[in-house]
């Protein structure tokens, strides 16, 4: 344990305020009103000075760019008819069943999210899979959560899957292989459980057939040059990653290219595309960022470094278990961005090595889908899917979260050790 000094307490109770206030979102309010009211308050109150908070907000630079790219890319798609092309030849394929319908959204997904990031296919596979679903006239539950659990469980298969392995890791980032090596027996583990138990509980909603009657459609010009700038854009992150570079960049300028050459054929692009982005997402992540760095010079860094050299002490499975498990649960409880960059801070901190490195990450990537809180990813989905006009609330989430996260979590925890 630690002492807190009054400044400290009241950096803690502010802090942690702020990142209830976002999860709970009173009144409805954007999540991003709550964050960078809390940095504000920090600030105002002296309780960090302006300076270490413009320092938080510079960190997270990289963090913004590729938010920025990854909209701009799922805006163009929207508004190019990409996602309701998809969703049409996804309900064709599926022949009338609402099994494989589940099971070829389940692997687009996977797909995505590997080469894409978790963030991508929270913001540009979700509206293309809520077309799918109304196009196949089936209840839409159960393909929308498959978004919102594979962005999390396959987040670890690359590096560039989830923006949070670049946390984790940071100077420290395995070369490409030994990542490989590492982590594909895990993920594998964390897929092919999330699926299970995902069919398991939507059996009985997967009963009965899928309209296939739907209108062909053909991709226009543009649509066209925005599906090869999908493909392009996951290239272009493939060898950043390899390179071991910042994702940031060359996301935001992948996607402004790709809009650059749509505007080519349609000059009304740029502008309707930066009047549909949820610009809230950026403060809303600076906030974090700035609630972090107070949150670690008030002691959060200092206990976490002391709890990961504890546990090293321990036997590897047990050091594993309970590191992931823990960090699972403080990301449902304040979300994996804050919990991340803490963590992230105290492994390197801390020296922590082998298992109990790679259960931290695992802990962070895949124990957010116990919670509609849990991560980024998931508030980024929840604002997806309320501009179509659905909504998943937290109880709701959680009664499949409690079912899907524990076992995939521990199995791909098992296969680490």
């Amino acid at each position: 344990m630690f002492a807190l000094s009054s400044h400290d307490l009241m950096i803690w109770l502010l802090s942690l305020g702020s990142i209830a206030l976002v999860l709970m979102r009173p009144k409805g309010l954007p999540e991003a009103w709550w964050a960078v009211l809390g940095a504000a308050l920090l600030v105002i109150s002296r309780l960090i000075s302006p300076e270490t908070a413009i320092r938080a907000v510079e960190k997270g630079i990289d963090v913004y760019l590729f938010l920025i790219g990854m909209m701009i890319m799922s805006e163009l798609a929207r508004r190019e008819g990409v996602f309701d092309w998809i969703a049409v030849h996804a309900v064709r394929a599926s022949k009338g069943s609402r099994n494989r319908l589940f099971a070829l959204i389940y692997c687009v997904g996977v797909l995505v999210t590997i080469f894409l990031s978790n963030d991508a296919t929270a913001v540009v596979l979700t509206p293309a899979v809520l077309a799918a679903v109304r196009a196949a006239e089936v209840e839409p539950l159960p393909y929308l959560l498959i978004c919102a659990f594979i962005a999390n469980a396959a987040s670890f298969v690359l590096p560039i899957s989830n923006p949070a392995n670049l946390v984790v890791y940071g100077h420290t980032m395995p070369p490409l292989g030994r990542w490989l090596a590492i982590f594909t027996l895990p993920s594998i583990a964390s897929i092919a459980a999330t699926f299970a138990v995902l069919h398991w509980i939507a059996a009985k909603r997967l009963e009965g057939e899928v309209k296939t009657n739907v209108h062909e459609l053909q991709l226009s010009p543009t649509g066209k040059v925005t599906l090869y700038g999908i493909g392009f854009l996951a290239v272009t992150l493939m060898i950043a990653s390899a390179l071991n570079l910042d994702l940031g960049t060359p996301t935001c300028i992948a996607g402004l290219l790709v809009t650059a050459v749509t505007s080519i054929r349609d000059h009304r692009a740029p502008k309707d595309i930066a009047r549909a982005i949820a610009w809230s997402v950026i403060p809303l992540v600076a906030g974090l960022f700035v609630i972090v760095e107070a949150l670690n010079g008030a002691g959060a860094l200092h206990a976490t470094v002391k709890a990961l050299r504890l546990v090293e002490t321990w036997p590897p499975l047990s050091a594993a278990f309970t590191s992931a498990f823990a960090i699972a649960l403080l990301s449902n409880v304040m979300n994996n961005l804050p919990i991340g960059l803490i963590s992230g801070a105290a492994v390197q901190a801390a020296g922590a090595a082998g298992s109990l490195r790679h259960a931290v990450l695992i802990g962070v990537d895949l124990g957010p889908n116990l919670s509609v809180s849990g991560s980024l990813a998931t508030i980024l989905w929840l604002i997806a899917i309320r501009r179509e006009g659905e909504e998943i609330g937290f109880c709701k989430f959680l009664k499949w979260g409690v079912l899907v996260m524990p076992p995939a979590l521990a199995l791909a925890v098992l296969a680490t050790v």
